[in-house]
């Protein structure tokens, strides 16, 4: 594919990373000529120095054939206008943008073809905001990652000493739990990824990643853990957007505290949430946390701009009683450093990110993609489409389909059910497929068999 991408940024950056790895052709817009010659000499790309929203630039860029434009500058209005030059003047087919700003994104008229034509809104902060949000309704976990609408997800959680798993093989499982249907899809240990087979034992301090329905998901993490009590209490650092959106979304079944540093945004937040208390001050002030009970917290989230100052807020917050501690982490070369120590959850909005940008790239149909932690494995919903003649799966059992290397099936969700995949499950039209990768080279291949032939159309 021919791919546009405006701003050079860590989203943009990275994204340019993951795909020019996988044969794609990109060039990458930006003003900052620094950056985009750093891009250029670590990576087979393509690089214009300008202003992305200039139909001058884009053309130069090679508008005239693009096939996708993708817009993530740091200015939502760059990225608006960019989509509706290319779509005007360029008739490229997919436009994808960046936006952030709450007041355009609540107006749902706004973007289509007939005003400004934007195919796929993408907005950081609502897709951290979410991710967030599972994590906090799944004490425990270190990950969630919902599939076909949340039938189904994917739960990372750590083995503990004298969990009922612990020291015993996978297929355990099974005689442990008769009637809850689940699958291991990846286990991290001591930093390196392990391909589950039966025969495993998982040992304790192991990171699994189990794949259920969404039902079965609290009775899986008994296994693994002694299951947490639910949260009740949440102090949030940062009453930026995300720290707004997050209070937002839980205050009406936690109790919510932010500590903001600035005074005007203190005012502001207090007259918008309805049951969140808003205290002014610095997060890494300890006679405040004192005062605050953070003793009492059940989760402790640090979600300025700043890593630094999260980093150290967290660390103060664990040291003074916080149960948990999450933290936003924006370079991604930190996340890997500090999580699982003191901090328990580093989250990087670029992965949240990518993954959202990533699913709208690939080819054949492919929703979503999500890197499990550190790249452990990446995990791929896809929909089987066609028929026995026109699509390489359809009709076919598991084990007939020639799945490239390190590549297992977790689970396809059909209609309202959702199946744990055996070799003898017949994939039939429509099915949402859970596949799991543990090398990403081999995702072309995957996007490869889930491709209609064109005798479909």
């Amino acid at each position: 594919m021919k791919i546009i991408i405006l701003g050079a940024g860590q989203v943009g950056g990275s994204l340019a990373e993951h795909l020019a790895s996988e044969a794609n052709d990109i060039t990458v817009v930006d003003t900052d000529g620094e950056r985009l010659r750093d891009l250029g000499d670590r990576l087979d790309i393509r690089t214009v120095q300008g202003r992305g929203s200039l139909p001058t630039v884009l053309r130069q860029a090679g508008a005239d054939d693009a096939d996708m434009l993708v817009a993530v500058t740091n200015s939502d209005e760059t990225n608006m206008v960019a989509c509706q030059v290319a779509h005007t003047l360029f008739h490229t087919p997919t436009k994808i943008a960046r936006v952030r700003e709450a007041a355009y994104l609540t107006r749902a008229d706004l973007f289509d073809n007939e005003a400004i034509p934007v195919d796929v809104l993408i907005s950081p902060e609502q897709v951290v905001t979410n991710y967030i949000k599972r994590l906090i309704e799944h004490p425990g976990a270190l990950q969630v990652i919902d599939f076909a609408e949340g039938k189904a997800q994917l739960v990372a959680v750590k083995a503990y000493y004298g969990g009922p798993l612990v020291g015993q093989q996978l297929r355990q499982l099974r005689e442990h739990m008769p009637n809850v249907e689940t699958r291991v899809a990846a286990i991290f240990r001591r930093d390196r990824p392990i391909l589950p087979q039966g025969d495993t034992v998982i040992e304790a301090d192991d990171e699994v990643f189990f794949i259920a329905a969404k039902a079965n998901i609290r009775a899986v993490m008994s296994e693994m853990r002694r299951l947490d009590e639910n949260n009740k209490r949440i102090v949030i650092a940062g009453g930026g957007q995300i720290g707004e959106r997050l209070a937002e979304a839980i205050e009406s079944r936690y109790q919510v505290k932010i500590i903001e540093m600035n005074p005007a945004r203190c005012r502001y937040l207090s007259d918008n949430l309805d049951s969140t208390v808003v205290l002014q001050g610095s997060a890494s002030d300890r006679d405040l946390l004192l005062e605050e009970n953070i003793a009492d917290a059940d989760i402790f989230l640090a979600l300025t701009n700043d890593d630094e100052a999260n980093i150290m807020s967290s660390l103060l917050a664990k040291r003074l009683g916080a149960k948990k501690v999450m933290t936003i982490i924006n370079n991604p070369a930190y996340v890997d450093l500090i999580q699982g120590g003191e901090i328990d959850i580093a989250i990087s909005p670029q992965l949240a990110t990518i993954g959202t940008l990533l699913a709208h790239v690939r080819r054949g149909d492919i929703v979503s993609v999500h890197s499990l932690r550190r790249g452990a494995a990446e995990a791929i919903e896809a929909i089987a489409h066609g028929d026995a003649k026109s699509s390489k799966v359809i009709g076919k059992a598991i084990r007939d389909l020639g799945l490239p290397p390190g590549t297992t099936i977790g689970a396809i969700i059909r209609d309202e059910q959702v199946l744990i995949a055996h070799d003898d499950t017949m994939i039939q039209t429509g099915d949402h497929v859970i596949l799991f990768l543990v090398d990403k080279k081999h995702i072309r291949d995957v996007e490869k068999l889930f491709h209609v032939g064109l005798s479909f159309f």
